[in-house]
C-alpha cells in the first residue's frame, strides 16, 4: 500500500524529472511549498519562516530517502560565489513513479505548473516569493486584508536585503495571478 511518504519520494522525483537538471535543493523546498500552498496538493508538509523563506526538514529528509532509494541523485555543483546541489532524476526513477501513479495523475497539471510558473526564477528569487507568499497567507489566515504597499512593507521587514522595488515587482505579479489571498 503507497502512503503519504512515498508519494513525496514520487513528487520529488517527477519534479527532478521535469525541472531537466535545473532543480537544486532551494527549488525544491520551494517547489514542494507552492504545491501545497498556491495548488493545495495534499503533501503534509509543515512549513515554517526560515533564513530562505519557508522551510520543513522533511522535505529534505524524503529527499535523501530519495537518493538512498536511487530514485533521484544529488551532486554539489559549483557557481559564482559558492556552490549549489542538482538533484537529476535516475534509471530507478521510473519505478518510484510508477508505484504513485494515481498521486502523479491527480497532480500531473499542479506539478507542471509550478515547474513552468517557477523555474526560471534563481534562488534568490524562489526565497523572496515564497516568503511573500507565506506572509500572505499568515495575513489571510488571520483575517486581515492588505494593500499592496502593505504586504510589500512585511515582507521588507522579514527580508531586509531585498529591495522594496523588487519586493514589489514579484507581489505585483503573484497578484496579478491571483495567488495572493490577502489582497484587497
Amino acid at each position: 500500500m503507497i502512503d503519504l511518504h512515498d508519494e513525496r519520494i514520487a513528487v520529488i522525483t517527477r519534479l527532478a524529472e521535469k525541472s531537466s537538471g535545473s532543480l537544486g535543493r532551494t527549488a525544491l523546498m520551494k517547489f514542494c511549498y507552492f504545491l501545497q500552498t498556491l495548488r493545495d496538493v495534499p503533501l503534509g508538509y509543515h512549513f515554517t519562516l526560515y533564513s530562505y523563506g519557508p522551510f520543513d526538514s522533511d522535505v529534505l529528509a524524503d529527499l535523501d530517502m530519495a537518493e538512498a532509494l536511487g530514485t533521484v541523485q544529488s551532486t554539489v555543483v559549483p557557481y559564482s560565489g559558492g556552490y549549489g546541489y542538482e538533484i537529476k532524476p535516475t534509471d530507478q526513477s521510473q519505478a518510484t513513479v510508477r508505484l504513485a501513479a494515481d498521486f502523479l495523475g491527480k497532480h500531473q497539471e499542479d506539478i507542471d505548473w509550478v515547474v513552468n510558473e517557477f523555474r526560471g526564477l534563481n534562488s534568490a528569487d524562489l526565497e523572496l516569493v515564497g516568503t511573500i507568499v507565506y506572509v500572505d497567507r499568515e495575513a489571510a489566515s488571520a483575517g486581515e486584508s492588505l494593500k499592496i504597499e502593505d504586504l510589500v512593507q512585511r515582507v521588507e521587514d522579514v527580508k531586509p536585503r531585498f529591495s522594496e522595488s523588487r519586493i514589489q515587482g514579484h507581489v505585483e505579479n503573484l497578484s496579478g495571478k491571483t495567488l495572493l489571498c490577502s489582497i484587497r
